[in-house]
């Protein structure tokens, strides 16, 4: 696959996954909706990587803050404390010791807020993109 092939993977299977957030959120799977809202900004991250990259395979990691610096994204304070706390949704909804406490955090105004920043970021992110 060309260096362009690896990009449009990743933002089409992003978008992707927003669709599918944006049905889970209005089926009131809140936890999940924020897991895939993880997933949305990491590949969409994974692709700005393979643009600025030599590397058509971005790093196997999940740490958004640690992919942004990866992938010569300039944060903000602000942007880097979101992608910190947005990280933290993909561990909360993984891993059965921290799942349960997290499925009764997601309430609807709390998921409401956090999926709007995802989307406002995810939308920043694929403005960097040529």
């Amino acid at each position: 696959m060309t260096k362009e092939g690896h990009i449009k993977y990743w933002r089409e299977s992003a978008q992707h996954d927003l669709e599918s957030a944006e049905s889970l959120f209005e089926s009131k799977k809140f936890d999940w909706s924020l897991f895939l809202g993880h997933l949305v900004l990491e590949k969409t991250i994974k692709a700005i990587y393979v643009e600025k990259n030599d590397s058509n395979m971005p790093p196997k990691i999940h740490n958004l803050v640690r992919l942004a610096e990866l992938s010569q994204i300039e944060l903000d304070d602000k942007q880097k404390f979101m992608l910190d706390k947005i990280t933290d949704f993909n561990i909360q909804t993984r891993y059965p010791d921290y799942k349960f406490g997290f499925y009764k955090k997601c309430t609807e105004e709390f998921t409401d807020e956090y999926f709007n920043k995802i989307k406002e970021l995810y939308q920043w992110l694929n403005s960097l993109l040529k």
